[in-house]
């Protein structure tokens, strides 16, 4: 598929029923705003993405907009759905409003952390697939659909941005800690890419996906956080030479798009 031109467009609203745009208003973060005197460096990222081998996508959005290299392309999302398997589980009707017990969190912490598969499956059967269906329509996804195999549910750039720049106002005030915790405490031998570039001062919140070695993929989406500025970006990498080249790619993709971001204000 030829790669498509970098698009820069503001955030738009989304034509939604009565009750969809509540709840997005609901999710907006109190306070959240763009860093100033900062744009993403989206033309280098570009760049760099063209010369890789495989197939490269990338998004990047804050509260003035959104930057994309093939930002609607779908890819398989491998791990990177189990940050939407944590938020649709913490907002289950039997979950949301009560403590979370032990059991609960042997289930979601390694799902998340350590990204243990066995979990996700596990935390998958218990809320279904509608349960991905309702998160991604109260984050204003257009494109997701959940696969049988939640590693096969399909994404996008422009969806994930979308997603991790609101992710804890997604998720119930009472779980908000204990979730974002969990992204922000990824294990040290998965804190490639993204983990080796974010600028300092900066939090980072993500989680990743790959293909068990391979390089066949290898993604991540991130939330970075200072204060009230925010930023969300989204890289997805397909058919890589091996895992090492792809996380090279997610590496060299972030350092560009946060050029800059150390010094913004």
């Amino acid at each position: 598929m030829p790669p498509g031109p970098v698009a820069f467009r503001p955030v738009r609203r989304l034509l939604a029923p009565a009750a969809v745009a509540l709840s997005l208003l609901a999710a907006a973060p109190a306070q959240a705003r763009a860093p100033r005197e900062w744009n993403p460096d989206a033309r280098a990222a570009r760049a760099y993405a063209l010369a890789r081998e495989g197939l490269v996508a990338f998004g990047v959005r804050t509260e003035r907009g959104f930057r994309g290299l093939l930002p609607d392309t779908t890819f398989h999302a491998a791990s990177v759905v189990k940050a939407m398997l944590l938020v649709a589980y913490l907002s289950e009707p039997g979950v949301r409003d009560r403590d979370l017990t032990p059991d609960d969190r042997n289930e979601l912490t390694p799902m998340v952390r350590w990204s243990s598969n066995a979990a996700a499956s596990r935390v998958r059967d218990r809320i279904g697939n509608e349960a991905l269906a309702r998160l991604a329509r109260r984050a204003g996804m257009t494109r997701f659909a959940a696969g049988l195999d939640w590693g096969a549910s399909r994404i996008t750039a422009r969806d994930q941005t979308r997603f991790f720049l609101r992710i804890d106002r997604l998720v119930p005030r009472r779980h908000r800690e204990y979730a974002m915790g969990l992204l922000r405490r990824i294990v040290p031998k998965q804190r490639w890419g993204f983990a080796r570039a974010i600028p300092r001062g900066w939090t980072l919140y993500f989680k990743g996906g790959w293909g068990s070695g391979s390089g066949a993929v290898e993604h991540q989406v991130a939330l970075l956080r200072r204060g009230e500025q925010r930023v969300a970006i989204a890289a997805f990498t397909l058919s890589n030479p091996g895992a090492e080249y792809g996380r090279a790619t997610l590496e060299g993709l972030a350092r560009r798009l946060t050029r800059g971001l150390g010094a913004a204000r």
